[in-house]
């Protein structure tokens, strides 16, 4: 049987995988705890067990994957999906933690200006086992266990809250104890800024974190740069994110890539500043990462720590968040399925 006309094992939820209750506790650990992507790895389930799940499901959603390891010890992997589309996802090992970022979309429609992805446009939703597979084989390809991956954030290709339902699919796989069994408070879910999105999130019980991609404190700059914009004004966008605040307590990051005479002058610090009273928020200011044919340069380095210093006087958190992997086109806002030199 062709691999598309066999039913996805990672679209099933723990409970809902094939055999009976025994047996489904042990594929799930052959899934999500020690990651194997071969049926004759799961030496204590049964050989005739095994040749049946063969014949009606498939382990993997992609048929190739190429990966670009950078010079920081990131790497970037570019899968190749069964209908031949490509997505991407960025691992990142840290002193104390292992990070991914994962895509929701084949590109993107939100269209930012700045960003490599947005200039390709969109292709279409990923599948809550197409999103989950870029943890597995990240996981398989580092000789990890999957669970080792402890944190993970939603900012790869396209944007999260258009693809809401397999999303939250996903999401729900990472936190099921027989799933990858993650703490909720180590998924980060970034949005350019859908309103409906952010109520749904804040309902769903997820209990995930939120990362805003303002990256303007005014609606005529914003304009510019991110197309959705037009039909989202900023104060629609903060009262469904206060919604959220208000709901989970949980703190909201906001992700401000920063623009060379257009997003970065300290009246804009100020103003980015006065949105957030009230809320409990963290700000990541993003130096632009370069990519062919963009229409914008980035902000300098003394610029951006003036911009920081400003957002610090008026009790706002801030860091600035040197992106890693651009020498392999990883870094934030790159992702274009180019690969490397």
């Amino acid at each position: 049987m062709a691999p598309m006309a066999k039913t996805s094992l990672l679209a099933l939820a723990p409970e809902a995988l094939p055999g009976e209750g025994f047996r489904k506790r042990q594929l799930a650990a052959w899934l999500y705890e020690k990651g194997v992507r071969q049926w004759d790895a799961m030496t204590d389930l049964p050989k005739a067990f095994r040749a049946e799940l063969a014949e009606h499901y498939r382990l993997s959603e992609f048929t190739e994957v190429q990966a670009y390891p950078s010079q920081d010890g990131s790497v970037k992997y570019l899968y190749i999906l069964l209908d031949g589309q490509k997505t991407e996802a960025v691992y990142m090992p840290y002193k104390n933690r292992r990070t991914l970022c994962v895509s929701s979309m084949v590109g993107c429609p939100a269209g930012c200006t700045f960003c490599a992805t947005g200039r390709m446009g969109f292709g279409r939703n990923l599948s809550a086992a197409e999103i989950l597979d870029q943890v597995l084989f990240a996981a398989y390809h580092q000789n990890h266990s999957p669970r080792e991956i402890r944190n993970l954030v939603l900012m790869g290709m396209g944007e999260p809250l258009l693809n809401l339902e397999n999303v939250f699919s996903a999401i729900e796989r990472m936190l099921h104890p027989q799933g990858l069994s993650m703490s909720p408070r180590r998924i980060t879910l970034s949005t350019v800024g859908i309103p409906r999105g952010i109520y749904r999130l804040a309902d769903s019980g997820l209990g995930v974190r939120l990362a805003l991609s303002l990256h303007a404190p005014d609606d005529e700059t914003r304009k510019q740069i991110i197309p959705t914009a037009q039909r989202y004004p900023i104060a629609e966008i903060m009262e469904a994110v206060r919604y959220y605040y208000a709901k989970t307590r949980r703190r909201v990051t906001l992700e401000y890539t920063l623009l060379k005479d257009l997003n970065d002058r300290e009246w804009q610090a100020r103003a980015l500043a006065q949105h957030f009273r009230g809320i409990s928020a963290h700000v990541n200011l993003i130096p632009w990462n370069p990519w062919p044919g963009a229409p914008h340069r980035g902000t300098p380095r003394a610029q951006i720590l003036r911009f920081k210093a400003v957002l610090e006087a008026q009790g706002i958190p801030t860091s600035v968040r040197f992106s890693r992997g651009r020498d392999v086109g990883a870094a934030c806002g790159q992702l274009a399925l180019q690969q490397p030199a």
